[in-house]
């Protein structure tokens, strides 16, 4: 017998012993305690009860106290498992590989986005010249030792002179607006607050730009914050505190406008999305500054998307076309009658277009993977344009009036890569890529198709080593999302490679409430149908089980924000089915989401308890409420974070505290983990320190209870 350590935390003492031949199982003999309070209120004339709301209270110093001892039981639970080191040491050789963005091309500058190695954030380079040297403009990483400083967003001036750019600090993603001068690589004085999510579009001579901030403190109502995001006009050099508001006022608070300019600087267009699901769209002759903003669309129950030229407005929508069609529309003859289509809809969903000279590139989802095509501006097609695999397109950009577009590719097992197209010449050739050491022809990418609850077929991608061995106990990994009309393509995710070199299944499912086929697909899976994203993944793993892959012993589930939803319902709803499940900066309480940080614009897509009918789905499927006393639940490891500015903690909190109250699983083999990480916000910008940190206990967290070397 040999001992690897002794621990004393709130779960008492934990000694972790290992004897040969056994995995390390510490003997834990209780949870953190957890007071629950009374609480019961009627929702619509039923009665709910909330034991837990005290935890939404994250400043508390009682909440915080709780939150530092469910860490501690969770790295008591964690450090120990064995082969955590080489299994940390291989996610770190693993982030090293690193990522790539396709580049902006501006009057010769080309700038784009690369990590590399240990770097905890990416850096902002640009090259004078295609072939040009690489030179750093922007480097996020010298702000910060710890990595917490990101760079959110960033836009280069029409001749490539600025850039104007957004960083935010330990995952807020509250924005601060800079400008940087390119020779120079100093910033200008404007510095503008609240420009989160920002949108901005530069006047032809890169003399100012128009773009989105939030309020400021003291200009609305306290609690609104995080609304009443409006377009401003700053001119370089200007106060910033005297930039005139162009569009907003009077519009609802949930409103989200994004602003688009013609390259000749004559016509503003300004799209107001509204959910996820709808948008209205108005523009204005800026040739006649004293002119109204006109409405292009008002009042319809569709997306609509804005390309601005100096001749045309290239408008994308689902508009009685699920799958999307393009239309081009003359600004001076903007009635519905006058749209001309260019693109009719196909039976793959339109996902992207890009306009450069007199060229249209259209990038199509075919089963949730990308194909381009190239046409003229009248829709005529003139060639393919050839990618290396199955995979999935990114970054579509070119300049307005260029002759080459840029593409970001990569696929399960494809590193990212950026290639050229040559647009005259049809020809498309690879600019730069990421290299790596993975020997990626050991593994396999197929897509296949399963019937959910309702008969429905649903594709899912697996990734695995060649010659899996279909022996009914592969460990698996079953990830879904299924929300918010957003597509799971094929990615590549390096750190997933320490699963599938261990003999690994991933599997990725093409859940209803996505957009990878098209509007119909995304209404499936909202509202009052939001179930059927729940179906969809218990199907998935059902399928897996009854093709001969795996069992519920040795299947776990992942998903993250609305993904946290979808596994907390699963997990609430098929207990009997999974292992284990990884619960990342979820949604759990469903009656209460609303009311906190920016939630309320998610009513479009999810509903509200307060209104009736909205309560009686939202309350049926709520993980939180649908949690049971005495049932064994499967090993759960639920990840947030407090600077998280999109999905509160609170969620992972209450979930936490209800499911170690009601589980009868022991807390040893199946425990219910809490991961709260502090400096840290919702995923984006989470430096690689953090990921690193994180991926690592994610991956020993699953390795134990898969069984898994």
């Amino acid at each position: 017998m040999r001992w690897l350590g002794v621990c004393l935390g709130w779960a008492g003492l934990i000694v972790v012993v290992q004897m040969r031949g056994e995995p390390v199982t510490p003997a834990v003999s209780h949870y953190p305690p957890t007071r629950a309070v009374p609480i019961v209120e009627k929702w619509h004339g039923v009665e709910v009860a909330d034991p837990y709301r005290w935890l939404e209270h994250g400043d508390d110093p009682e909440v915080r106290a709780w939150t530092e001892a469910q860490n501690a039981f969770t790295r008591a639970r964690l450090d120990p498992l064995p082969g955590r080191k080489a299994l940390r040491d291989r996610l770190d050789r693993l982030l090293d590989i690193g990522t790539v963005s396709a580049p902006i091309p501006r009057q010769g500058r080309y700038f784009y986005l690369r990590r590399q190695g240990k770097q905890n954030q990416p850096v902002l380079y640009v090259r004078h010249g295609l072939d040009g040297a690489e030179q750093v403009l922007l480097d996020v990483n010298r702000l910060s030792a710890e990595g917490t400083v990101a760079l959110d967003w960033w836009y280069p001036s029409p001749d490539g002179r600025y850039v104007a750019y957004g960083i935010s600090r330990d995952g807020s993603e509250y924005s601060t607006l800079y400008v940087r001068d390119v020779v120079s690589r100093r910033d200008l004085p404007d510095i503008i607050e609240r420009t989160r999510y920002c949108s901005l579009a530069w006047l032809p001579d890169s003399s100012g730009f128009y773009y989105t901030r939030y309020p400021r403190p003291g200009e609305v109502p306290r609690g609104e914050e995080h609304y009443h995001r409006h377009v401003f006009f700053h001119r370089l050099g200007d106060d910033p505190a005297t930039d005139r508001k162009v569009f907003g006022s009077g519009r609802p608070p949930e409103d989200m406008p994004t602003v688009a300019l013609s390259p000749d600087g004559r016509w503003l267009v300004v799209t107001e999305h509204q959910g996820w699901a709808k948008s209205e769209v108005y523009f204005k002759d800026l040739s006649h500054p004293e002119s109204p903003f006109q409405p292009l669309v008002e009042g319809v129950e569709a997306v609509f998307e804005v390309v601005p030229r100096n001749d045309a407005l290239y408008v994308r929508t689902n508009h009685q076309a699920p799958r999307y069609k393009l239309y081009r529309v003359d600004p001076l003859r903007p009635r519905r009658d006058h749209w001309q289509e260019v693109a009719p809809q196909a039976e793959d969903v339109l996902q992207d277009v890009a306009v450069v000279s007199g060229y249209l590139i259209l990038e199509y989802l075919t089963r949730a993977h990308s194909r381009l095509e190239l046409r003229d501006t009248q829709g005529r097609l003139l060639a393919p344009i050839p990618l290396p695999t199955l995979g999935s397109v990114s970054g579509l950009a070119g300049e307005w009036n260029g002759q080459e577009l840029f593409f970001g590719f990569q696929s399960f097992t494809v590193p990212p890569s950026v290639y050229r197209v040559d647009l005259p010449k049809r020809s498309t050739a690879l600019w730069t890529r990421i290299d790596s050491d993975l020997q990626v022809d050991e593994y396999v990418v197929q897509q296949v198709s399963y019937r959910s609850r309702d008969g429905t077929p649903v594709t899912m991608f697996l990734a695995h080593r060649r010659g899996l061995d279909k022996n009914g106990r592969v460990p698996t990994l079953l990830y879904g999302y299924g929300g918010f009309n957003i597509s799971l393509t094929p990615a590549f995710s390096a750190h997933r490679f320490v699963f599938l070199e261990r003999g690994g299944l991933l599997a990725v499912a093409n859940l209803r409430g996505g957009g990878e086929y098209g509007e119909d697909w995304h209404r499936a899976g909202m509202l009052g149908n939001k179930q059927n994203v729940f179906d969809d993944f218990i199907a998935a793993a059902e399928w897996l089980i009854q093709s001969g892959y795996t069992c519920p012993e040795r299947l776990a589930i992942q998903g993250g924000s609305n993904g946290g939803l979808l596994v907390g319902a699963a997990l609430t709803q098929r207990p009997d089915l999974f292992r284990a499940v990884v619960c990342h900066v979820p949604l759990l309480d469903m009656l209460r989401y609303h009311k906190f940080l920016i939630a309320r614009l998610w009513i479009p897509e999810y509903g509200c308890a307060d209104d009736p009918e909205q309560f009686r789905w939202l309350y049926a499927y709520s993980p939180y409420h649908r949690v049971r006393d005495g049932q064994a639940y499967p090993a759960t490891l639920i990840l947030a974070a407090e600077s998280d500015s999109r999905v509160d903690p609170l969620h992972a909190r209450k979930m936490t505290a209800r499911l170690q109250k009601a589980t009868a699983s022991d807390p040893a083999q199946r425990p219910i983990l809490l991961r709260l990480e502090t400096r840290a916000g919702h995923g984006q910008g989470k430096p690689r320190g953090k990921i690193l940190d994180e991926l690592t206990d994610v991956y020993a967290f699953v390795f134990w209870q898969l069984q898994m070397n």
